[in-house]
């Protein structure tokens, strides 16, 4: 009770940090991507029971029934907008196999036969509990490229194309998802939004995206969420967008996420068909995909140390996991992740006159438990099957390879600056990019850029009407050639951990026009000299490592900077984004160890420093 008082009372009484107007915003703390009991990977891996409705009363703090263990869960702090996102392919299918059988009636003798024989396997293998091993099988050959894949229309041909499909099903299913999301949405109080997941993933090339909208169930009824079996290729779900807007009124986005895992093709120089980028193809993307999950269950997908080798605080909760039926070695590359992306896409301004990649970021779960957990302490895994500890470190594909419950990241939350909580207002936040992701905790954090901003403006009273008068929030672009100032303030999670740093992450175009990258540290606690390379000396480590808990006797409450870019070439575009690490904490792998009265948890790290990161603040010549 008391964490859930301590939150309502910071979020009732934040002051606003960006917007095109000088309307107050409110900072909004919500998860853009969770699966239910409808999504068939769900299904398949245990979470039999647990729909929207349980999804939506479990975030709105109340207490519920979990799908696998069957006992009596709740979050520690309740959300303020959650938008579930079951897989449009096979939406409600095979659920309603498993419980009702396969319907045969429209087939032929041997299609039937083929489909009863495909309903029996599925059926006997949820019961046996080895959905997972059935699911794992059906997912892509690694064998292929992704270009071979997608062509291929492997889903059709897989063995899940043995399944008779009923339609009518996934017209259902969207029904009554929609309107149990309009049960749920209380404008002003709580909005249920209305969204589904496109699972493109040619040859384990993670390509997934999030669709969000702001309309209520009767206009999300007109029309079946688009799917991969519509069509693997991005550009057509962005076309597919387009028209359905127009024909419906409906506004969307889409978040792309998991880019960490799909082999360089989310953020890369040409289309999945294998085609150059042109203006068209930008400026459709541009306008459906403004904003990407940087961090999630299945890892964190900021950078990593082979990309920013003098980054110290790369690698984060590093998922090396392709999903595909076989193991294959990891392999990171630049098209992988966010940071690398918005240098890209600097560099794809000078060709083609606009940014492919101007990508503001949030954080969410993407958990298939029906429970958007991203609390160390209270996390409930990916799958229902991973939600005990006993359970943790079983492989998904075989002793040795795949990923394990431990390989998941308790992460993440979407951080949003809107005027109200409405559906509206709060697409209208991603819209403008004014969001910002973390990793659990909810960091409070402000970010302004500017020309002359002095650092007695961090204690203005009326910062955000003075700061958007004067430059821009997060999201925004530099309209001058002066050199920017920044201001930023970021304030602990008011019953986690406290700050051990804030950061701002600049890239730029050198002289040759190649992107460039370095992290500034900016504030930090305990009056640390800093180094003159720049560089910070650790924070320390309060973790009792036997019971889990951290000593807040190091690291800040509240840390706060005007920065002024040091190196700034007025001729050079560049992008500017904030990130603020907590003191560390321990993981939830530790946590689980412990509770088995082991000493560690295999291979992973004992605590980890969980982290914030803002939307950049883009500069552009004139």
């Amino acid at each position: 009770m008391q964490r859930i008082l301590i939150a309502t009372l910071v979020t009732a009484t934040a002051i606003a940090t960006s917007g095109a107007s000088a309307t107050e915003k409110k900072l909004l703390w919500g998860d853009t991507h969770l699966h239910t009991t409808y999504s068939s990977d769900a299904y398949s891996n245990n979470n039999l029971t647990a729909d929207p409705d349980t999804a939506y009363r479990y975030a709105k703090g109340y207490p519920v029934i979990h799908p696998y263990h069957q006992a009596r869960v709740q979050i520690g702090t309740p959300l303020d907008f959650l938008v579930v996102s079951d897989h449009a392919e096979f939406l409600g299918q095979i659920r309603s196999i498993h419980r009702d059988g396969v319907d045969t009636s429209d087939l032929g003798l041997w299609d039937a036969i083929k489909g009863w024989v495909a309903g029996y396997i599925l059926r006997r293998a949820i019961d046996e509990g080895e959905g997972r091993e059935l699911f794992v099988s059906i997912l892509p050959d690694p064998n292929l490229t992704p270009a071979e894949d997608a062509s291929a229309s492997s889903l059709e041909n897989s063995d899940v194309g043995l399944l008779p499909m009923n339609h009518q099903v996934e017209i259902d299913t969207w029904r009554t998802i929609t309107d149990i999301a309009d049960q749920h949405n209380v404008p002003g109080e709580f909005s249920a939004m209305i969204g589904w997941e496109w699972s493109a993933i040619p040859a384990g090339a993670n390509l997934h995206r999030v669709v969000v909208t702001d309309s209520d169930a009767a206009t999300a009824q007109q029309y079946d969420p688009f799917g991969l079996d519509d069509s693997p290729y991005p550009e057509d779900l962005w076309a597919w967008l387009e028209e359905t807007s127009a024909a419906t009124g409906a506004n969307f986005t889409a978040i792309p996420h998991n880019s960490n895992i799909s082999k360089g093709y989310m953020f890369s120089e040409t289309s999945l068909r294998g085609e150059a980028f042109d203006k068209d193809y930008v400026e459709m993307r541009s306008k459906w995909e403004k904003i990407a999950e940087i961090t999630q269950i299945k890892g964190d997908s900021e950078t990593h140390s082979t990309l920013s080798p003098d980054d110290e605080f790369a690698d984060f909760e590093n998922y090396p996991f392709y999903i595909q039926r076989e193991w294959t070695p990891y392999q990171p590359t630049a098209g992988d992740f966010v940071r690398p992306a918005l240098k890209l896409g600097l560099e794809l301004e000078q060709s083609l006159g606009i940014n492919p990649y101007r990508l503001g970021v949030i954080g969410s779960t993407d958990s298939h438990t029906s429970l958007p957990s991203a609390e160390e302490d209270n996390f409930h895994g990916k799958l229902a099957t991973d939600s005990i500890p006993a359970n943790k470190q079983s492989r998904w594909n075989g002793e040795g390879a795949g990923p394990s419950g431990w390989s998941m990241s308790a992460s993440g939350l979407a951080a949003v600056w809107a005027e109200n909580n409405t559906r509206a207002e709060i697409l209208k936040a991603f819209q403008r990019r004014e969001v910002y992701a973390t990793t659990g905790p909810r960091i409070a954090v402000q970010f302004y850029g500017g020309a002359n901003f002095v650092a007695e403006d961090l204690e203005n009273a009326d910062l955000y009407r003075y700061a958007t008068a004067q430059g821009v929030p997060m999201g925004g672009e530099l309209g001058t050639a002066e050199t920017p100032h920044f201001l930023v303030i970021a304030e602990k999670d008011p019953v986690g951990a406290n700050l051990d740093r804030i950061q701002i992450v600049k890239g730029w175009l050198d002289s040759n026009g190649a992107a460039q990258e370095k992290v500034f540290n900016v504030a930090w606690s305990d009056e640390r000299p800093l180094n003159a390379d720049g560089s910070l000396p650790a924070v320390g480590n309060t973790v009792n490592l036997k019971n889990g808990k951290v000593e807040n006797s190091i690291g800040a409450q509240q840390l706060k900077a005007l920065w002024v870019d040091p190196e700034f070439d007025p001729s050079q575009s560049a992008f500017y984004y904030v990130r603020v690490l907590q003191i560390p904490t321990a993981r939830h792998s530790l946590l689980d160890a412990r509770a088995l009265g082991m000493e560690h948890a295999a291979d992973y790290p004992d605590t980890i420093q969980e982290r914030a990161y803002t939307s950049s603040i883009w500069y552009r010549p004139q």
